[in-house]
């Protein structure tokens, strides 16, 4: 476990340092006995705890259980294919944000717009979130803490609550889009039978059944997100086979990176694909489920070894999610592409789902303009084209995306919580919450609009989505690029370089979007003014929190700046070179009246304690 001082000394931001509480503490020294030994054992069940100031009992889900990795003689000797299965669980979960409804919406509708062409966007934005989930991965493996935690203990009170609001945002947002996912998948599979309202509403109870299946262990939920995720291959793979692109054409599209004739529209289309595929709240929850693994912080090789099994399981992951959402895009664009409205009426002329289509597929223009995608036309378009089975299929899926996606958007939501606030709410507490939040503009609008205005809300979401992407990824290169957090861990200069350009990069391409979506929403007045407000505090903050990064980085000019060390270094100065260290320590100093007891014993691990 790493010792470094300014983070496992448990200080509270904005108290002492534990040097201060030591000098202070001097004169009563005198006074051991039951109160020395009363601090011995708080110091040691400090480390114990891994510093999070919540009780065990209080704590996510992974905290009463711990997936045990093994450590034998087989196990130690190269590759092992065991110890992989035992990191496997974590990476996984955080595959489903890149598979939610809002994804699988933004695929359809791309490659209905631009067919095979931006496919090479869908295969670097993944390659971009896997590297972005891999310095997350290694924030929470190497410290014990996830990155909510981490930013109660690196930013001052008014930033910390400022990212912890906009964290939430994209947390409602994504589970917004979820309840309209699934409100849509059931509106299919019951055959209009269940109004769209009535599906909202349902998603209320299915949340909280699927919660409650945690009861019964850490690996038989991580099974069920595993089984989810095989029915969403299984689905989508079907409507590709049936479907059958053209492969050659789906091979030059995602390894020839040009969209050679393309118009604005696709441009804004591959731009909202990195925007659907890059969740900020994804770094926040990957970098706490990765806790639920039991690795012994106080050895280099141990840490080192979780890091790379932690990668290469999410690597699997991610690929898994790139070939599902590269079944969406190749369906859909060889079957959608340059297609009017009247197309798919002719070819669903003799079909049961035909008084469906004539009313969704329509324009002012006698049906000639091209399809305007979403999920609910993309489900009657697989009915007309290759039968009901396909319809219901892809209704399965989708389905299967919006639950999955709900129960890791709860997860989020929770660790950002814990960490941010300090504070953990019961997760049936939270559902609701999130959920009535989310349920409310939706169930209006499913109840009184059409089923466009859902599609149409699924666009500003994405849009509101990519605005949070900075309050991630910042904070998550900035701690990773800490020396005094990360110790010998810490990211390289070929890393740094890397891993802020692909950020600049994607959040300039998100920020191309979002101003996009507010120009089609044709904004004046006073409204405009608003957010042209909104926009300079939004550039500020973010500058705030490159400063912050650059001073995390070790910027010495910032670092002794007094305005920075008064707003935006931690009360204790962490970032100092003296309290950055680059090896872990086996010995833990406890500190006993006016004695210091410093041993070399490895300290027992929690479940080790409680055996004794």
């Amino acid at each position: 476990m790493s010792l470094n001082e300014g983070y496992h000394n448990k200080i509270e931001p904005g108290g002492t340092s534990a040097g201060d509480d030591q000098s202070s503490s001097s004169g009563a020294r005198s006074s051991h006995g039951n109160a020395a030994a009363a601090n011995s054992t708080q110091l040691h069940q400090q480390v114990l705890n891994e510093n999070t100031y919540l009780k065990a009992s209080k704590q996510a889900y992974f905290s009463d259980e711990k997936v045990l990795i093994p450590d034998d003689d087989h196990t130690n000797i190269g590759f092992s294919f065991r110890k992989l299965w035992a990191f496997t669980g974590p990476g996984f979960l955080m595959s489903i944000a890149y598979l939610d409804p809002g994804n699988i919406e933004s695929d359809l509708q791309s490659g209905a717009a631009a067919k095979y062409k931006i496919l090479w966007v869908l295969l670097w934005a993944t390659v971009l979130g896997l590297l972005m989930q891999r310095l997350a991965a290694r924030l929470g493996v190497v410290t014990g803490l996830h990155l909510a935690e981490m930013c109660y203990r690196q930013y001052k009170r008014l930033p910390r609550w400022i990212l912890w609001i906009m964290i939430e945002i994209a947390i409602i947002g994504s589970d917004m889009q979820e309840v309209i996912g699934t409100a849509i998948a059931i509106y299919l599979l019951s055959n209009k039978a269940v109004p769209l309202w009535g599906g909202v509403l349902i998603t209320i109870v299915d949340t909280f059944t699927f919660l409650f299946l945690d009861k019964y262990g850490l690996r038989k939920l991580e099974f069920l997100f595993g089984f989810l995720i095989t029915v969403m291959a299984i689905t989508f793979g079907y409507e590709y086979i049936v479907s059958a692109p053209n492969q050659g054409a789906v091979m030059e599209g995602m390894f020839v990176p040009w969209c050679s004739d393309c118009s604005s529209d696709v441009l804004l289309q591959a731009v909202g694909v990195v925007g659907a595929v890059i969740m900020p709240h994804n770094l926040y929850l990957h970098s706490a489920l990765v806790k639920s693994r039991d690795v012994d912080r106080r050895q280099p090789k141990k840490v080192s070894e979780a890091n790379f099994y932690f990668f290469i399981e999410a690597s699997i992951a991610l690929f898994v999610s790139f070939i599902i959402n590269l079944f969406v895009v190749a369906v859909f664009a060889h079957g959608m592409y340059g297609k009017t409205n009247q197309d798919v009426l002719d070819v669903c002329t003799d079909k049961s789902m035909y008084e469906d289509a004539k009313i969704s597929f329509t324009d002012n223009n006698n049906n000639t303009d091209i399809i305007n995608a979403d999920l609910y036309k993309g489900g009657l378009f697989l009915g007309c084209t290759f039968g009901a089975a396909a319809m219901y299929i892809w209704g399965v899926g989708i389905l299967a995306a919006g639950q999955s996606s709900t129960m890791t958007g709860t997860y989020a939501g929770q660790f950002s919580m814990e960490g941010f606030l300090n504070l953990q709410w019961p997760r049936w507490c939270r559902v609701l919450v999130t959920r009535c939040i989310a349920i409310i503009p939706t169930f209006c609008l499913a109840m009184f609009s059409k089923m466009e205005d859902l599609t149409n809300m699924n666009d500003i979401l994405n849009a509101v989505m990519s605005l949070q992407l900075p309050f991630a990824a910042i904070p998550t290169i900035a701690f990773t690029s800490c020396a005094a957090i990360m110790g010998e861990f810490v990211n390289g200069i070929g890393n740094k370089i890397v891993s802020i350009l692909l950020t600049i990069v994607v959040i300039g391409v998100n920020l191309y979007f979002v101003v996009s979506q507010v120009e089609t929403l044709q904004i004046e007045g006073g409204m405009l003014a608003l957010v042209c407000v909104f926009a300079i505090l939004y550039i500020l903050f973010v500058i705030y929190l490159v400063i912050h990064m650059a001073a995390c980085m070790g910027n010495k000019w910032l670092m002794n700046s007094r305005w920075v060390q008064r707003w935006v270094l931690p009360s204790q100065n962490s970032f100092s070179i003296k309290n950055a260290n680059s090896t872990y320590a086996s010995d833990v100093a406890l500190v006993i009246g006016d004695k210091t007891n410093t041993t070399d014993k490895p300290l027992h691990t929690v479940s080790e304690n409680v055996a004794q």
